[in-house]
């Protein structure tokens, strides 16, 4: 990881302050009358005591007292003020810097996800949007506001411990670059550990999750005993990094607060020498002490808000390695135009590809000519290259040698959303969201209207059974939709990809985990999804697919042989085989 230093990471997101500069000169200007009114009650309680106790003037005591009030009065709006005003900036920071983060995410490659091993989790991921931005908004909400009160209230102290008594004023500023050492030295181990810990907390999540959404599975193995020993292993080393990073804290502060109020307490004994000898008055005194009490209290306050601040670069450090992740797969700068609408015309020239961190090619060598509105069929063992053949048309993944084209065009000269938006994507297991079925259906034509998302719903052989659900389309799915049988989901996928009505359609075993019934209900939908559209059909089921105009035989990454299912039976070894363990002694 790249570590920066901490005003470079934090000042990164002041950037994103600048909007709301009106709001920042509020709170400045509140965070100073707060600060000044503080200072000013030093000066009136010099006058209470000098003037009203020991002068023995009612009148000059009222009116110091009347002053006090006003200036109290005066602290108490400021800091209202203040307290909303930097409130507000902090909660509209971690909102922004939430949204910047996902909508940046949303922009990179599936393949930055599966990168577990550098803590690129889905759960490790979304805890930073989450347990991060919480931290950075705690800073700038709270922290930084403090941060700069103390500091003004400790300049304007010391100014005035210097006016009042300048040679006691060196008692309690000695104390003062002996607090910076401590400080400087338990921030960095604050800052590191701050960081293990959050690492650990995500680390939560991410086991978490995943227990979770596999719930299933998990009990179904009576996984639960050992599953609850490795979250609790997680659990104890979070806490232990978490006591540690609070136990520097806990030294950082104790330690700058014992060297500072030890000066006031010098201070103290050689402000009462002065008063005796009556080279000092009772109330520069009291001052005076208000004043080394302040300085010595905001220092002590920065001296904690430090630990703050390190935690919080920590947190910036993992957002910001978020937003500093450039997509490997992106849009031109002066995109091609698809033609419109799009053929569907598609080719594979020479194509090569080699997943990362892989050494061996899942597509080798691969040439392919599909013409528009053509019925292709896939086949092929396990790891022959099928699915990675769809992900390279959906530009999830650059050829390593060779090129993709549609429509004559090279897809990595087209814009991606022209080229996705070209596409359609029936998969196995297809994803749903969380919201209502309308919803879910909208992720193909967000402005579709009931009625279309009705008539995508019949030709999905999908609305018998939305009608039936208890609010029809506005029916929540709960996450990943559920509630529902595999072959509902699928209906509903198939529905999605019609209300796309995309040019290219592609199927990636749509009907391989489906009963028979399902299957029927699937395929006449994938049928008339098929219609006119050039469609790319994966399938372990070869009779589903035998009817296609062209099947494809893969093996090792390679095409060993493309025809009919007739001209396979005679021509491919491998498609025989296939087909003698599927159909017996039948060739269909």
């Amino acid at each position: 990881m790249n570590q920066r230093s901490n005003p470079r990471v934090l000042l990164r997101l002041l950037g994103l302050l600048r909007p709301y500069r009106l709001r920042l000169a509020l709170a400045g200007l509140a965070l100073i009358l707060a600060s000044g009114s503080v200072l000013l009650l030093g000066n009136g309680l010099r006058l209470v005591i000098d003037r009203g106790f020991i002068g023995a003037d009612e009148r000059a005591l009222a009116q110091a007292l009347v002053l006090m009030l006003v200036v109290v009065a005066v602290l108490a709006l400021a800091s209202a003020l203040r307290y909303y005003q930097v409130t507000w900036i902090g909660e509209r920071l971690a909102a922004d810097l939430r949204r910047r983060v996902f909508d940046h995410l949303l922009s990179l490659e599936p393949s930055f996800f599966e990168s577990a091993s550098e803590g690129r989790a889905a759960g490790e991921i979304a805890s930073r949007l989450t347990a991060d931005t919480s931290v950075l908004q705690s800073l700038f909400g709270s922290s930084v506001s403090l941060a700069l009160r103390n500091a003004v209230m400790l300049i304007g102290a010391v100014v005035l411990m210097l006016i009042t008594q300048p040679w006691l004023s060196a008692l309690v500023l000695i104390g003062i670059p002996a607090t910076l050492l401590p400080i400087v030295w338990y921030g960095r181990r604050v800052r590191r550990l701050s960081r293990t810990s959050q690492d650990r907390v995500a680390e939560l999540g991410r086991y978490a999750e995943e227990a979770l959404s596999g719930i299933q599975t998990l009990q179904a193995f009576t996984h639960e005993v050992e599953d609850k020993r490795h979250y609790g292993q997680r659990v104890e080393q979070a806490f232990g990094s978490a006591v540690e990073r609070t136990q520097q804290r806990a030294w950082l502060t104790g330690i700058a607060m014992l060297v500072v109020f030890t000066a006031v307490g010098l201070m103290l004994w050689q402000g009462g020498q002065a008063v005796l000898a009556g080279t000092m008055s009772a109330g520069e005194l009291s001052a005076f002490i208000f004043y080394a009490v302040l300085a010595a209290g905001s220092i002590a306050t920065l001296a904690e808000v430090a630990g703050d601040v390190q935690r919080a670069a920590g947190a910036a450090e993992r957002l910001l390695e978020l937003l500093d992740t450039p997509p490997a797969i992106q849009s031109p700068i002066s995109p091609h135009a698809l033609p419109n609408p799009p053929r569907g015309e598609i080719r594979l020239a020479n194509v090569s590809f080699v997943y990362p961190g892989r050494t061996t090619p899942a597509l080798e060598a691969f040439d392919l000519h599909i013409q528009p509105g053509e019925r292709v069929a896939i086949v092929g063992p396990s790891g022959a290259g099928k699915s990675t053949l769809l992900a390279l048309l959906l530009r999830f993944y650059d050829p390593s040698q060779g090129h993709v084209s549609l429509d004559g065009l090279d897809i990595r000269r087209l814009d991606l959303s022209a080229l996705r938006s070209a596409i359609g994507l029936v998969a196995q297991e297809p994803v749903l969201f969380s919201g209502s079925v309308a919803d879910n259906l909208r992720y193909g034509d967000a402005e579709a209207d009931l009625g279309k998302l009705r008539v995508a719903a019949q030709d999905a052989s999908a609305l018998a059974f939305i009608e039936a659900l208890p609010q029809g389309f506005d029916t929540p799915l709960g996450p990943g939709g559920v509630q529902l049988s595999g072959g509902q989901r699928q209906r509903l996928a198939i529905a999605r990809a019609l209300l796309k009505n995309p040019a290219v359609l592609l199927l990636d075993e749509a009907t391989s985990a489906l009963d028979a019934e399902s299957e029927r209900l699937v395929q006449q939908a994938l049928d008339r999804l098929m219609v006119g559209r050039t469609s790319i059909v994966i399938a372990h089921r070869l009779a589903t697919v035998i009817a296609a105009d062209r099947l494809l035989v893969l093996d090792g990454g390679r095409l060993i042989a493309a025809g009919t299912h007739a001209e396979l039976i005679t021509n491919s070894p491998l498609y025989r085989h296939l087909a003698a363990l599927q159909f017996g002694g039948e060739t269909l």
